[in-house]
């Protein structure tokens, strides 16, 4: 994990994000699948200062940003549908499943949390200083569509201070934003039970369902 004292490492930009994520404040960051909200989950305050930035429905559950697999298993109960999904991560999958109890509350309405390992150098270099956790959210306001572009990101105006979608002190061109939401799918609390899709998304249904029959957990499709 990185410290205060890594910040001369990173661009300006990224220095003044990590700043501002470390005083409470809501950053707007690129991701590979569309543009998010990122909230300290250690601050208090941050993440009820997301949920309203967002305008989105009390109790209705954030996304965690995970640094890796390691950083999901420190907010998740480890389970065989987790196990048969990771080997898409990182990548456009949010899996919702079982909090563990170290998990932040208002990250994990009635014990459920949603977990995500992204793919883009930018909020990779974010999560490497924040202890491999950020409460996240799509940047849009709620019932609105996801910004795709930093022009969108920018028009919306929700965030703090929103990162370019460039920073060559972190990558070299390498980072895009592909503009489709991640696929969100629902482990079952019981082994017998079917895991869901919540949203289509960048990974294919065919491709999870796959991966999860191997273990003996049928997928339902949404249609």
């Amino acid at each position: 994990m990185l410290t205060s004292s890594n910040h001369s490492s990173f661009g300006p930009q990224l220095r003044q994000a990590i700043l501002a994520l470390e005083a409470g404040q809501v950053v707007g960051y690129p991701s590979e699948t569309v543009w998010g909200l990122a909230a300290h989950a250690a601050r208090p305050g941050a993440v009820q200062a997301l949920t309203l930035r967002k305008g989105r429905e009390e109790g209705k559950p954030i996304q965690m940003s995970c640094s890796d697999v390691q950083a999901v298993q420190a907010v998740a109960h480890w389970n065989a549908g987790l196990e048969a999904v990771a080997a898409f991560w990182p990548g456009p999958l949010t899996v919702v499943t079982a909090a563990r109890p170290t998990c932040p509350p208002d990250l994990a309405p009635g014990g459920w949390v949603g977990v995500r390992v992204p793919d883009h150098p930018v909020i990779q270099a974010l999560l490497a200083h924040c202890g491999g956790l950020l409460a996240t959210t799509s940047l849009n306001p709620s019932g609105q569509p996801a910004a795709r572009t930093v022009a969108e990101a920018r028009a919306y105006a929700l965030a703090d201070l929103l990162l370019p979608d460039t920073d060559q002190a972190v990558y070299s061109g390498s980072g895009k934003t592909a503009g489709v939401a991640s696929t969100v799918i629902q482990l079952p609390a019981e082994p017998q039970q079917a895991a869901r899709i919540l949203r289509e998304g960048g990974l294919p249904f065919p491709v999870l369902a796959e991966a999860l029959a191997r273990v003996g957990i049928l997928l339902v499709s949404p249609t």
